[in-house]
């Protein structure tokens, strides 16, 4: 049998109407009628564990009572008061294992009340009409700079600019929404996760300020010299590294380049895919890297992660998505090298691996190859904290890869706070994200307020 064409990549694997339907919204919003019909299967608990469950604290079942009464604005007002990103949650958030999971209706012979889907509609309205929910309080005349425009960032910047506080929000990247704009599968968020931000920037007293980077044209030092305060929402820049034979061949990649590569793809046609792809890891990114391969055209997808479903970040229900769209996963592998010719990617070598006494995964020493002519990363993404020195003599502390905060999210600088992905907690996800920087922000006005009566 003849051995496939090396490095097969290439655009147009599938016609622009078959690439429409593929990355149609994967969870289509409900109307009126099901909506209502929804929020009426609702206990409206009186100690709701649902609410527990999230991160942002959002009152669950009175916004899902607000709705049963047809109040939209009632309903917006409770989600977005908590969380302001909650519309972009209501379509990303794992809340199988967050609020749906712990629904008292969530039962053998039931199913939990659809809150993600009832928060959509409660929340999509206000994006539509860009309605105006908050209103600033009067200029306090203290500025505060933010560092990220993603999830963390942006909410931080929100809850400052509320109490009257001018915010300027530097960013490396052209758009702001960090992960939400450059992270997530494009199926999750068509054409949203802007018009959510132009929304939540319409309050005013918040500038954004594009295409600068911490250690390159942004200094801490500078920024705790000229600010009030800081708020460091960086996320996780850098990407973990496989340091195997053959990594630094073409075809080779990061599986967070190529989502983001996909989602500021204006014509998908456009968009180069492999023929038979390899994904390399078990968490939410490498499936938004395998769907979406797979959605594009490639032909054989595969997805391998060193130990079993159980051990994967991604969720079961991901897990079983990524396998409904037709993707191979194989579980108990670790790759050993990748393999070239004229320094392409022609395939991925692979070493069954089993877990030791202590449950860790260890290689077993067989091995088996994986024909591939895009092999994708997702391996996990860490803080790069070199940029993170604020002068000569003071470095801000750092532990596991992460900048070390304390319950009010202040570092070990002065005039600091961080939150969100760059500082780690329960869940390295966005609405994890977005309480980090509502409370920093919290913290961050009690000190302004603080400074003002002593000064």
């Amino acid at each position: 049998m003849a051995r496939k064409q090396v490095g097969d990549i290439a655009a147009a694997r599938r016609s622009s109407e078959e690439l429409a339907a593929a990355f149609e919204d994967v969870a289509p919003p409900l109307n009126r009628q099901r909506a209502l019909i929804e929020s009426q299967r609702c206990y409206y608990c009186y100690d709701a564990p649902c609410i527990t469950a999230c991160p942002t604290g959002i009152d669950i079942p009175g916004f899902i009572r607000s709705i049963s009464t047809d109040n939209l604005r009632g309903a917006a007002e409770t989600i977005l008061s908590a969380n302001i990103f909650g519309g972009i949650c209501a379509r990303v958030c794992p809340t199988e294992i967050l609020c749906e999971g712990v629904c008292v209706r969530n039962t053998d012979e039931d199913k939990p009340v659809e809150i993600s889907a009832l928060q959509r509609y409660g929340t999509d309205w206000v994006f539509e009409e860009n309605a105006a929910l908050f209103q600033r309080a009067s200029d306090s005349g203290k500025k505060i700079a933010v560092v990220g425009a993603g999830p963390a960032g942006l909410a931080c910047a929100h809850a400052l600019s509320l109490r009257g506080h001018q915010v300027q929000v530097f960013d490396r990247q052209p758009k702001a929404g960090g992960l939400n704009e450059y992270g997530i599968a494009a199926y999750k968020v068509p054409d949203f996760a802007q018009r959510e931000i132009q929304w939540l920037l319409s309050i005013g007293g918040i500038e954004i300020v594009s295409d600068r980077e911490l250690g390159k044209n942004l200094s801490l030092a500078e920024l705790r010299a000229e600010y009030d305060a800081v708020f460091l929402g960086m996320g996780l820049a850098g990407v973990n590294a496989l340091g195997i034979e053959g990594e630094q061949l073409s075809g080779v990649a990061n599986a967070v380049d190529m989502i983001a590569q996909l989602r500021q793809c204006e014509d998908l046609q456009q968009m180069p895919v492999g023929r038979r792809v390899v994904i390399i890891g078990g968490g939410n990114t490498a499936v938004d890297a395998a769907v979406q391969s797979k959605k594009l055209g490639a032909e054989w997808v595969y997805m391998v992660y060193r130990r079993g479903a159980a051990s994967m970040s991604a969720t079961a229900h991901e897990q079983a998505f990524v396998k409904e769209q037709g993707v191979h996963v194989i579980e108990w592998a670790q790759p050993s090298r990748f393999i070239g010719v004229d320094g392409k990617l022609s395939a991925v070598e692979f070493e069954y691996t089993e877990a030791d006494a202590n449950g860790k995964a260890r290689g077993s020493g067989e091995h088996f190859t994986l024909d591939a002519d895009v092999a994708l990363k997702a391996i996990g993404q860490v803080l790069v904290s070199a940029p993170l020195q604020a002068g000569q003599h003071e470095v801000l502390a750092t532990k596991g890869g992460r900048i070390v905060v304390d319950s009010n999210y202040a570092t070990s600088l002065s005039k600091v706070w961080a939150g969100g992905d760059c500082v780690g907690g329960k869940v390295d996800l966005t609405v994890q994200a977005v309480e980090d920087g509502k409370r920093a922000a919290q913290a961050i006005d009690r000190f302004l307020a603080t400074e003002k009566t002593h000064g």
